[in-house]
């Protein structure tokens, strides 16, 4: 018998595969893509049509590391997502496409995604 821990992470891979047949990041618009581990949060801008990862940033960002020293871990998403949007900026890139990663649009990945909108990305 499988573990809960194990249940939950194939349902959330089921669901981020069932999300990612409608979702495709281009060169214009890439896709956000966001995976939360227990500690960490990380975000990065893909172009699926050509399989790059155009650019990144984590909770564990040299940049931003010392800023989230006694954050609570949703207000360390936030500044992640400002990070993000900074990042796009620099790199000419306004739209993007929000990929969940198969996660409950709540908590750390809307603080995310509230934080990337701060910042100046257009979803």
């Amino acid at each position: 018998m499988k573990s809960i821990a194990e249940k939950r992470r194939r349902m959330r891979i089921r669901r981020h595969l069932r999300i990612r047949k409608k979702l495709a990041g281009t060169g214009e618009v890439p896709r956000l893509a966001v995976y939360r581990s227990s500690k960490h949060i990380y975000a990065q801008l893909v172009n699926d049509l050509s399989g790059v990862s155009l650019c990144g940033t984590s909770s564990l960002d040299p940049t931003i590391k010392e800023a989230l020293k006694g954050l609570k871990k949703a207000e360390k998403s936030k500044a992640v997502g400002k990070r993000m949007a900074e990042i796009a900026l620099e790199k000419g890139i306004l739209k993007i496409a929000f990929d969940r990663g198969g996660y409950v649009y709540h908590g750390r990945i809307q603080a995310l995604a509230e934080g990337a909108r701060e910042g100046g990305l257009r979803f």
